[in-house]
């Protein structure tokens, strides 16, 4: 799996960092980033789902595969 984040469309509300730290982070601004490659190792996968499932503005996308 992998995570990708629309910086278009975030709002900066930290839900993703808060919840995902390991894969999410947050720019000067306080805007989400995504760690890394985005690639997400099998045992954060339950937190990429919960990031993205209480992300307001539906900004992160889950891609299955690497």
């Amino acid at each position: 799996m992998r995570v990708h984040l629309d910086p278009g469309r975030c709002q900066g509300h930290g839900r993703c960092y808060d919840l995902a730290p390991d894969l999410f982070g947050e720019d000067d601004e306080g805007f989400g980033t995504v760690l890394g490659d985005g690639i997400v190792p099998p045992d954060q996968a339950q937190d990429a789902r919960r990031a993205a499932a209480n992300c307001p503005e539906h900004a992160i996308d889950l891609r299955e595969g690497a």
